[in-house]
């Protein structure tokens, strides 16, 4: 990125208590944990408390997060939650976490690309950064997708769950931070991983809650397409950009849906499997969080090092995908 250089200075993350494992599943609908795992990866998703809305799960990635980068609320700038399941229409999300923080001084805004939301809400974030308009800026992936997931549907109830992963961005030393964005969007496929119901094109009614239209509804097949390839294609364009090859690669960070979609990208980029952090088997699909949770887990447990070069890449319903280069 010219100008500023940008990066991230502080990471945190939360995940509520309960877990919903692959045994609560098979008493839930007609599925097994052998069937889960060899489809998908997922073993366990944690499931929000019944007083836990997305909010709570964001404040408190938030909090940690401002604790690595050793920074006050009240010297943000700019928050971004990057969320499909707000805690209402609105006000936004992001202006609750503001408030809660304490960050008055800080704008807010909510961010909705899926589970590319993260990526998209870095690059918005570090380019208002790199312009001088802004200095530091709270970056959160959230979500609270046990709300909107169908849990009589085999063929959804099984990927998602909740969770939240921030991170602050900032200024850092020239020749760290980020090196290039990818992002991108097919609307032409966006009936294929929705939540249909409550928006202004059907409004909440007795009928669309009878329709079951306020649950995500996906055509997994397609996405499943879709997915390989627009993984691979986002991570070599960002590799690309950044004037980087495939050799490059530090750690890769993808987003967190299914451990065969996961594969496919490693086998596309030539990287071991040591290369690459997955967590999805004790967290399933979190969306925007999915990346973010990934990242903190992967510091926390010193796997990023200085001058490490990540990738992150991801997915999701728009249809929408993003990618980033990033030097630790």
């Amino acid at each position: 990125m010219k100008g500023i250089s940008v990066g991230i200075r502080g990471v945190g993350s939360y995940v509520p208590e309960r877990r919903l494992t692959n045994q609560d599943l098979e008493r839930m609908v007609d599925t097994n944990d052998e069937w889960i795992v060899t489809r998908t990866g997922i073993r366990e998703r944690r499931i929000a408390a019944p007083d836990e809305a997305t909010s709570d799960l964001a404040l408190k990635a938030s909090v940690r997060a401002l604790e690595a980068a050793g920074l006050a609320a009240d010297e943000l700038d700019l928050i971004v939650v990057a969320t499909i399941t707000p805690d209402m229409f609105f006000p936004s999300t992001a202006c609750l976490l503001q408030d809660r923080l304490g960050a008055r001084k800080a704008a807010a805004y909510d961010l909705s690309a899926a589970c590319s939301g993260f990526i998209y809400a870095l690059a918005n974030a570090a380019g208002l950064i790199a312009s001088g308009m802004y200095r530091n800026a709270l970056v959160v992936g959230a979500e609270c997708l046990s709300r909107i997931t169908d849990y009589s549907d085999r063929n959804t109830c099984i990927l998602f769950g909740d969770g939240a992963g921030a991170v602050v961005l900032g200024p850092v030393p020239e020749g760290r931070g980020f090196r290039s964005f990818v992002l991108g969007a097919d609307g032409s496929g966006g009936d294929l991983l929705k939540v249909a119901g409550g928006g202004s094109r059907l409004p909440p009614t007795a009928d669309t809650v009878a329709q079951r239209r306020h649950f995500i509804e996906m055509n997994g097949r397609e996405v499943f397409k879709f997915a390989v390839r627009v993984m691979g294609n986002a991570a070599e364009e960002a590799l690309e950009k950044a004037g980087l090859g495939k050799a490059d690669v530090d750690l890769l960070i993808p987003h967190q849906a299914n451990i065969r979609i996961i594969q496919s990208a490693l086998e596309r980029l030539g990287l071991p499997q040591e290369k690459c952090v997955v967590n999805l088997d004790r967290y399933g699909n979190v969306s925007a969080a999915s990346i973010p949770l990934a990242l903190a887990e992967a510091v926390e447990d010193g796997r990023v090092r200085e001058g490490d070069r990540l990738l992150m890449v991801g997915f999701g319903g728009g249809l929408t995908w993003g990618a980033s280069v990033l030097v630790w």
